[in-house]
């Protein structure tokens, strides 16, 4: 492993040492190029890449630069020690694709995914080739904490499989937020690994609260009353007079930080697409490559989560959440970062629209109980994030030495958790490596008792009459089994 990861720096070095956007111009064109995309929409995808790797640089260095002073005074004003600086999660992306082991993660998790589908584990063939960023991130802060790589890639693989074994399980459940059961699409997007969660408080929201279902209320036509006061623009303003009166700035100065806030967070999502619409040829590569090999076999396509954004629930449960991680960040004992950048909840509500079916209240008061996970693995991860932003190039000019950055929504919370105590124990600490592998346990078992829930559901859907495919389906007598152990 370490002679391939020595040819891998060999190789790739030099294309690192351009930078972020050349060099994910030249890998994503290459790629895409190999497994048989067109040269020219292959370019075309490289090119949106680092054009979106650009754009959303000069976005953060504006806010950056805009907030920097008024974040230092709001900390010497009010006494809490909200250091951290909240950029989003596009520069988490830049800094983790800057790192050649990504690219041997990617290769890896390709393989595994094959293989799942070659032995019929799984139905889902992942072409979000770009999320992979995700599972590398939890796999490089084990090294930065202590891990070794092979260790590293272990845990890498492990999440991966999990992830791809829960979107067959939550393909059903995508059918019929669509209300379209012929629909191809599902996804491996590592945000809905927080669905073993918050289906224990969906559980006891059915024990205690059941009542509250009553008084559920229209996403839709709650978006549609709120309007402008809930968009992106209006939360970037509603930040900037906040952190402009507590950090005792002059109106000129609250104005600015104002406007800068609403455009950066509009820019934010805009860009955002980008990269979306940028790796769309790469995925399309591979979903033709494997139709070929597999012989026309009917596939789910893994995709990045935003196919269901159209339901009105996520945007409306973000929208209230935003001010909750707000609050709850200036109590939270143990957070030391501010909600800026990663404030529209994207890495949290997708997963509360799938466990809950969208149920706003509860998607809204479980959003607010798991909030300060993320602000936590947020606070958690900071040193590594600052460090790697550093070493390539992609910390923000406008940010003073001392400040470190994160982001208060990142995927995959409880997988970064895990990577500290890994990195911790392999270190030498061994109250951490034992609390590594307590809590794997835990991840396991909570999953497994979450498989459960969602294959009762699913052979719901089968019972009703919608066609639910073989990977997910659960025969009635291991249904009946299920809930006997359940009772």
């Amino acid at each position: 492993m370490q002679f391939i990861i020595h040819w891998s720096n060999v190789i790739f070095k030099p294309i690192i040492n351009l930078g972020a956007a050349p060099m994910m111009l030249i890998v994503l064109t290459l790629i895409a190029w190999a497994i048989g995309v067109k040269f020219s929409r292959a370019l075309e995808g490289g090119i949106k890449l680092a054009i979106a790797l650009t754009g959303i640089s000069d976005v953060i260095n504006l806010l950056t630069g805009e907030y920097s002073t008024a974040l230092q005074a709001f900390v010497k004003s009010t006494g809490i020690n909200l250091s951290i600086t909240d950029l989003g999660w596009a520069p988490l992306a830049t800094i983790t694709w800057g790192s050649p082991y990504t690219l041997f993660f990617l290769a890896l998790l390709v393989i595994v995914n094959l293989i799942m589908l070659a032995l019929k584990l799984t139905d889902t063939l992942d072409v979000d080739i770009f999320d992979v960023w995700h599972m590398s991130f939890t796999g490089l802060m084990a090294i930065f904490f202590g891990a070794n790589l092979l260790t590293a890639t272990l845990l890498v693989i492990f999440i991966g499989v999990m992830k791809i074994f829960n979107s067959d399980l939550m393909k059903p459940t995508f059918n019929d937020l669509l209300d379209n059961w012929d629909n191809p699409m599902t996804t491996t997007h590592l945000n809905y690994m927080m669905n073993p969660v918050i289906m224990v408080f969906n559980k006891l929201f059915d024990v205690l609260f059941p009542w509250l279902d009553k008084f559920d209320f229209d996403a839709a036509k709650l978006n549609e009353k709120i309007g402008f006061w809930g968009s992106r623009f209006a939360i970037g303003c509603y930040l900037g007079v906040f952190i402009g009166l507590m950090s005792r700035q002059s109106v000129k100065e609250i104005f600015t930080l104002m406007f800068v806030a609403g455009a950066c967070l509009e820019l934010f999502s805009i860009i955002g697409s980008w990269f979306i619409a940028s790796v769309e040829p790469l995925s399309q590569g591979v979903t033709d490559l494997a139709n070929k090999r597999l012989h026309g076999r009917v596939l789910n396509i893994g995709l990045d989560w935003p196919f269901i954004a159209g339901r009105a629930e996520v945007w409306a449960a973000a929208n209230v959440l935003a001010p909750i991680m707000l609050l709850e960040s200036l109590v939270l004992p143990g957070n030391r970062i501010l909600p800026l950048g990663g404030i529209i909840a994207m890495g949290v509500t997708p997963a509360l629209l799938v466990v809950t079916r969208g149920r706003l209240i509860r998607m809204i008061v479980i959003g607010a109980i798991e909030l300060p996970i993320f602000l936590w693995a947020g606070t958690l991860s900071a040193p590594f994030v600052t460090k790697m932003a550093k070493q390539v190039g992609a910390f923000p000019k406008n940010l003073g030495g001392h400040q470190e950055i994160a982001e208060s929504t990142k995927e995959g919370p409880l997988e970064q958790f895990l990577g500290y105590l890994l990195g911790k124990g392999q270190g030498g600490d061994m109250k951490m490596l034992i609390g590594f592998f307590v809590a794997l346990a835990a991840y396991l078992l909570l999953f497994l008792w979450y498989r459960r829930q969602m294959l009762k559901r699913n052979q719901q859907y089968a019972d009703e009459g919608h066609h639910v495919n073989d990977s997910v389906k659960l025969r009635k007598t291991n249904a009946e089994e299920a809930a006997k152990g359940d009772a």
